[in-house]
């Protein structure tokens, strides 16, 4: 019994080291550049407003990215504008880019005095944006990859 027992450990111990060897493998993959391309006024209502965020991702890897989740924070003009997670199945190309458009609904009593302010600086011209957040790949043993960008964008209008 103690013979199995010791199979049983000397087993663990190499799947242990395994696995810590390839610890570090998030690390082979060069961050992609992430961008906040479009902000768009989507719908209002009485209760709140809805925006299209459109973000770019560049992949200067060899290998394409499959994005499983993403998680952000966007600031505009320096004051918090939306932020969360989403699940997705978004493949980026190798070396290449892609886009992908979240909805982001907004309470308009929480946030009516930032968004009128956000709203009549975008209606001069481009808004100064941070955007902080992360991007969960479905790629074995590879750890979230971080991304950060600022930048300007433009506030485009309500669609009728």
């Amino acid at each position: 019994m103690s013979g199995m027992s010791n199979i049983r450990n000397i087993a663990i111990l190499v799947a242990v080291f395994s696995l810590s060897g390839c610890a570090d493998t998030g690390s082979f993959v060069q961050t992609p550049s992430v961008n906040l391309t479009s902000v768009e006024l989507d719908k209002v209502s009485f209760k709140g407003q809805t925006f299209l965020l459109e973000f770019g991702v560049e992949n200067p890897n060899a290998f394409p990215l499959p994005v499983k989740m993403i998680s952000y924070k966007v600031t505009l003009e320096g004051r918090k504008f939306a932020g969360g997670e989403a699940r997705c199945d978004i493949m980026i190309p190798a070396r290449g880019d892609g886009t992908f458009v979240m909805s982001v609904e907004l309470d308009l009593l929480q946030s009516r005095d930032d968004l009128v302010s956000i709203v009549s600086d975008g209606a001069s011209g481009d808004i100064d944006y941070q955007l902080d957040g992360s991007l969960t790949l479905d790629i074995p043993l590879t750890r979230p990859v971080d991304f950060s960008s600022k930048g300007t964008v433009a506030l485009q209008s309500l669609r009728f």
